[in-house]
């Protein structure tokens, strides 16, 4: 349902062609009960018939490093611990024939990498930064969808790359920012039951939660509240009461995003390309945060069906499109790009994302 997280998925909407002398609404709400029809018929068998094919081996990995909490005087002793537990990830994946992974987990060793967290067993957990988190005014964090591990990490990480490339050169003089690409749960497989239902987001929201109350501590504010005198008023405010910290979540890491929101101390929530978040309004995520909404002109996920049902004891779907003026969020243009295509540079959808996170909120366009 929610797609690849940053992979092509269907390209457009099926058009069944009726008998001629259809008119214009008759065709389009035929059109619309098949597209129902054909999710049900889809998720019904993805529920019912366990998926086919050979188990994926397992790869052999260290257990994560064992770390204290982490402040700014430890970051780089994190960063190192993590490289180290990447670098004999590698090793163990190598010794046992899985090049891939071997060399995925050998470039997540690089000493420019910097990891808050690194689990290379199965397909894999990592926290990877961009910027100063030690001395951050505005973070964002990025909550990634379905199909994104260790394997497929790189374009995860080449979305936090643009993120903050774009933050560097448009944030004000003496704002220092950071981005963190969170992969902190185990995302759905595109082609599976659990990417219909919440239950890989239930196991996550506390995840998140944890990580955003040990992220807020982390930078040093005795060091940024000297730079006050040159911020602007907006950022004087972070300075002194935290860092501001905006969460995007991309496809079926909005519906993380919605079951976590409720205890998430964040400031601003971002839904963009989501198939929902399995309530129905911005005001039963229970979240101060201000909620946006995005969804590119050619993202497939527009026809992805917004309902919520009961199928054999299991809720299936999330519920009300967050484009919908009913679910009262604030809706931001994202140009015409297709699912993929939200952090890529030069985009409406950067720019605003971008806004949004540097606290310029009256500079977001809207659709």
């Amino acid at each position: 349902m929610s797609g690849s997280d940053y992979s092509s998925g269907p390209t457009g909407p099926i058009e069944p062609t009726g008998p001629s002398g259809f008119s214009g609404t008759k065709k389009a709400r035929r059109t619309h009960r098949l597209r129902r029809a054909l999710l049900a018929t889809v998720i019904t068998g993805a529920v019912v018939v366990p998926l086919s094919g050979a188990a994926r081996p397992e790869i052999p990995a260290p257990k994560p490093a064992v770390l204290a909490p982490v402040t700014a005087a430890t970051l780089d002793e994190a960063y190192a611990a993590n490289r180290a537990n990447a670098a004999e990830a590698s090793r163990m994946a190598a010794a046992n024939g899985h090049r891939e992974r071997a060399a995925a987990d050998r470039a997540m060793a690089d000493p420019s990498r910097h990891f808050l967290t690194f689990d290379g067993r199965g397909p894999g957990l990592a926290t990877e930064v961009f910027g100063d988190l030690a001395h951050a005014d505005r973070i964002a964090v990025l909550v990634p969808g379905s199909d994104t591990s260790i394997d497929t990490y790189d374009r995860f990480r080449n979305t936090a790359r643009a993120l903050h490339e774009r933050l560097t050169r448009e944030a004000p003089q003496g704002t220092r920012t950071a981005v963190v690409a969170w992969l902190g749960y185990e995302t759905p497989g595109t082609i599976s039951a659990t990417v219909a239902t919440a239950g890989r987001a239930e196991e996550a929201a506390p995840k998140l939660r944890e990580f955003v109350r040990q992220l807020r501590a982390i930078p040093d504010r005795t060091s940024s509240a000297g730079r006050t005198s040159s911020m602007s008023g907006a950022s004087k405010g972070s300075a002194e009461e935290g860092p501001h910290v905006s969460l995007l979540c991309h496809s079926y890491g909005s519906v993380v995003c919605g079951r976590a929101a409720s205890d998430l101390d964040v400031d601003d929530i971002a839904l963009i390309g989501s198939p929902g978040t399995g309530v129905d309004t911005a005001g039963a995520l229970h979240t101060a945060a201000r909620v946006w909404a995005a969804r590119g002109g050619d993202d497939w996920v527009a026809e992805v069906p917004h309902v919520r049902f009961d199928l054999l004891g299991t809720t299936v779907g999330f519920g009300t499109d967050p484009m919908s003026p009913s679910f009262g969020a604030r809706v931001f243009a994202a140009g015409d790009g297709g699912h993929s295509d939200y952090f890529r540079p030069g985009t409406t959808s950067l720019t605003n994302l971008t806004r949004i996170v540097l606290g310029e909120t009256s500079e977001v366009t809207h659709g």
